[in-house]
């Protein structure tokens, strides 16, 4: 049995050393031959365009009003009318709030009680300054004939000052009191809110029936007809990005939909912590879909050229900090690298600098297997063949 086993296993050994001459005898010239150059290489390719370029710097931030402030009251006292809730449209001047005037109205009333006094006081202070007036020019007169003494003359004169005196004290106590009244009245006047701008009103802080402390948020108002971006650029970007450069904003809540702007400010420092500077864009808000809070996409337009030479960006392959492309003659199926320097980078497309040749582009599969001088295989080829060395 151990000798048939022996016998088959033989056999078989022959038959395996058999396969291996002939392999290497008469495949081995074709299998050489065919291994003589470099495979072929299936990769996808693409023209090199001609057209409009525009460079786009993206960016995010946050929408903000055009202005926002608060409506508070400079008095205290108790909240007993409110005209508006959140999101109605309050016109300039317009009344928001009441407090309850009860105590300010009694002091108008009061202030206007004291200046009536003292414009009676006054009245009266004139009547003895004119008396004291003409009795002092009387004593002169008797006084000089030589039948009023000097002591009486001294008496009239000290009673003339003195008269003097309370009428000039009555007048400026006239003036005090038309102050303290005027300052009732304003007082009085705070006790009616009003919208100091047009606006939309943001938020709500206080009901009726709340009291109120001076300087107490009764409402927000916003103006949104045009709103604010805020943004920051970084340090790479600060100096492609000009004020009055055309912007576009896309909004998650409206993603279908590009508003358009431009940039109204960039601050003339960068954070330290950050290396980044604060920017503003502004956008015209005719349709009110933008509100403050929101977040923002936004792409600023840095550059643009009319007629430049741009091909996909998948093209670009980098080599030693350096950039270029390979091209492709459909004729032969050659893989031609061509350094080249590059321009505007927008979304899917790369400017040009470089004049390049006629044919195509290889962008994508196979890029990173090809060299200078690699044979390719060109979409739709039927036959996947090596091109033949020239």
């Amino acid at each position: 049995m151990q000798r048939k086993l022996w016998i088959g296993f033989g056999i078989l050994l022959t038959l395996f050393l058999v396969w291996r001459i002939i392999d290497v005898i008469f495949l081995g010239k074709t299998g050489k031959s065919q291994r003589s150059g470099p495979p072929p290489v299936a990769v996808e390719t693409d023209s090199v365009r001609h057209g409009y370029l525009s460079e786009t710097r993206q960016l995010t931030g946050t929408v903000q009003p055009q202005y926002k402030y608060i409506v508070a009251p400079k008095i205290s006292g108790r909240v007993i009318q409110m005209t508006k809730r959140i999101g109605d449209w309050v016109d300039d001047g317009e009344i928001i709030a009441r407090i309850d005037d009860a105590e300010y109205q009694q002091s108008v009333i009061e202030a206007e009680a004291n200046l009536n006094i003292s414009l009676a006081t006054l009245a009266e202070s004139n009547t003895q300054f004119d008396l004291a007036r003409q009795n002092l020019d009387r004593v002169r007169s008797l006084n000089a004939k030589g039948i009023a003494s000097v002591a009486e003359l001294d008496a009239a004169a000290s009673n003339y000052t003195t008269q003097k005196s309370r009428y000039e004290l009555a007048q400026a106590q006239i003036d005090q009191r038309r102050a303290a009244l005027k300052s009732a009245k304003i007082r009085l006047g705070y006790t009616v809110l009003a919208a100091s701008k047009p606006g939309f009103v943001g938020e709500r802080f206080v009901d009726e029936g709340s009291l109120l402390a001076p300087n107490s948020a009764v409402i927000s108002v916003v103006g949104i007809d045009s709103v604010i971006i805020s943004t920051t650029i970084i340090e790479r970007d600060y100096g492609y990005v000009r004020v009055g450069q055309p912007a576009h904003v896309k909004l998650d809540a409206f993603s279908n939909h590009q508003f358009n702007g431009f940039v109204t400010r960039i601050a003339p420092l960068l954070q330290e912590a950050s290396r980044v500077a604060q920017m503003e864009v502004e956008v015209a808000n005719d349709s009110l879909f933008l509100k403050p809070g929101m977040f923002a996409r936004i792409g600023v337009q840095t550059a643009e050229k009319p007629n430049a030479q741009y091909v996909a960006s998948r093209a670009l392959v980098r080599k030693d900090a350096a950039y270029g492309i390979f091209m492709v003659d459909p004729a032969d199926k050659i893989a031609h690298y061509i350094p080249t320097t590059i321009g505007i980078v927008s979304d899917q497309f790369t400017e040009i600098v470089t004049l390049l040749p006629q044919g195509l582009v290889v962008v994508t599969l196979g890029q990173h297997l090809l060299d200078e001088g690699s044979p390719v295989i060109l979409p739709g080829d039927e036959t996947l063949q090596p091109a033949r060395s020239k």
